[in-house]
């Protein structure tokens, strides 16, 4: 069987509940019975270990706040009074801090690995564009909660950043305004987004629910990226789902812990040990690593606006994904240019992530406007002409088939046996 069956309460009281409140027979249908592809690898793991990073994050964030004042005065103190006098505050601290970094490391793989699979398109799109949506709110909810130790980056992070809604016409400054809570990052600043900062990881839970229902709907995709087709493709999600995505995310805690025992500031900022100072700047101001990418095509654009513009681009058009890409065939595996694109344009990404973190003078800029360039490229112009005039590998018929030939699709040429 292959995971189709329907919950049956044993218990006189699993009975009664079932009937009226039926949350075992979703839990058995939704993480239990519910039908998996039999060929999924490693790179499927990630979203539940995303799933327990937003939990992790969520109660080191509710414990921290019990010891934190969200004001300008008594906000970094509050800080280094978790780190030095509360009951496990440092692990408390470092878990979190290091906790959005991993949270970053596991979306980007997440999402990296569904364009490589095709895992957006029909009849996914849905699915993918509230991932898109979880990773604005990540992205808003990550900048907010750098702010807060209210360092000398945080506070100089937050002026930069939101001296960027200025230039929209009109009504930029009121925005601006109204971010600052007055007309310059102060205290109302830091209290609407330490505010922001606890409401919006619960909104990101809600999303959540809305994707993994989502997922339940269409089907996971696989590596083959092509539909099950009956029981032989599937295989029930526990226990071989559940047992793979437990390893990968022993794997991934071990990677986390090491961090946090071993090196956790590496992924910080040494400037943000030092109290916020509006009378000095830092002579370099760069985000958290995981925004450098978009800070270098900001950078890249010498008009505020249009490299305002460039950026907020830069990730609405993974919402257009689905459509820029219309090739029939999902993964890459049978699309030999695709594949070679696709890493081209991973390479990109990291070298951007190289570029945000540098000044923005001389062969930066210079090295930031070809990889913009290429960026939007290979959105609008690269995927759409690969669509049209590509030629695909063939396909196999089944999951089934592919796993019990050594994935050798009907149409290519298996290996000729060797003569004695």
């Amino acid at each position: 069987m292959s995971g189709h069956s329907t919950y049956q309460p044993q218990s006189a009281f699993m009975k009664w509940m079932e009937q009226r409140l039926p949350i075992a027979g979703l839990v058995h249908s939704s993480f239990i019975a519910y039908p998996t592809p039999r060929n999924l690898n490693y790179w499927w793991t990630f979203g539940g270990i995303l799933s327990f990073m937003l939990a992790a994050q969520i109660v080191t964030g509710i414990i921290l706040v019990m010891h934190y004042t969200p004001h300008e005065s008594l906000a970094f103190n509050s800080v280094e009074h978790i780190m030095r006098d509360v009951n496990y505050g440092w692990l408390l601290r470092y878990l979190h801090s290091n906790g959005a970094s991993m949270f970053f490391i596991a979306v980007y793989i997440h999402m990296f690995r569904g364009m490589y699979y095709g895992s957006y398109k029909a009849p996914r799109e849905v699915l993918w564009i509230l991932g898109v949506i979880i990773y604005l709110l990540m992205m808003a909810t990550g900048f907010l909660g750098y702010t807060l130790p209210w360092g000398q980056m945080s506070f100089w992070g937050a002026t930069v950043i939101t001296n960027f809604f200025s230039a929209i016409p009109w009504v930029g400054e009121t925005v601006v305004t109204w971010l600052w809570g007055g007309y310059s990052v102060g205290n109302p600043t830091l209290q609407r987004f330490f505010s922001l900062h606890y409401l919006l990881p619960f909104v990101i839970a809600g999303v959540v629910v809305l994707h993994v229902w989502a997922l339940h709907v269409v089907g996971q995709n696989n590596p083959l990226g092509i539909e099950p087709k009956g029981d032989k493709d599937t295989v029930p999600f526990t226990p071989y789902a559940t047992i793979k995505d437990g390893f990968g995310m022993v794997c991934f805690m071990l990677f986390f812990a090491y961090f946090v025992f071993y090196l956790p500031n590496y992924l910080g900022h040494a400037d943000n040990y030092i109290p916020a100072n509006p009378a000095v700047t830092p002579a370099h101001i760069v985000p958290e690593w995981y925004y450098l990418p978009f800070y270098a095509i900001l950078r890249a654009i010498p008009n505020k606006l249009l490299g305002v513009v460039a950026l907020f681009a830069s990730i609405g058009i993974l919402v257009f994904l689905p459509w820029l890409d219309s090739s029939k065939v999902r993964s890459a595996r049978f699309r030999p240019l695709f594949r070679q694109f696709f890493w081209i344009f991973v390479a990109v990404c990291l070298g951007l992530g190289y570029l945000g973190a540098k000044p923005a003078e001389g062969g930066y800029v210079i090295a930031s406007q070809i990889l913009t360039f290429y960026y939007f490229a290979h959105f609008l112009i690269i995927l759409p002409l690969l669509s049209r005039f590509e030629t695909t590998k063939p396909l196999p018929n089944s999951i089934s088939e592919a796993v019990l030939k050594g994935g050798v699709p009907i149409g290519a040429s298996a290996p000729a046996p060797k003569k004695a």
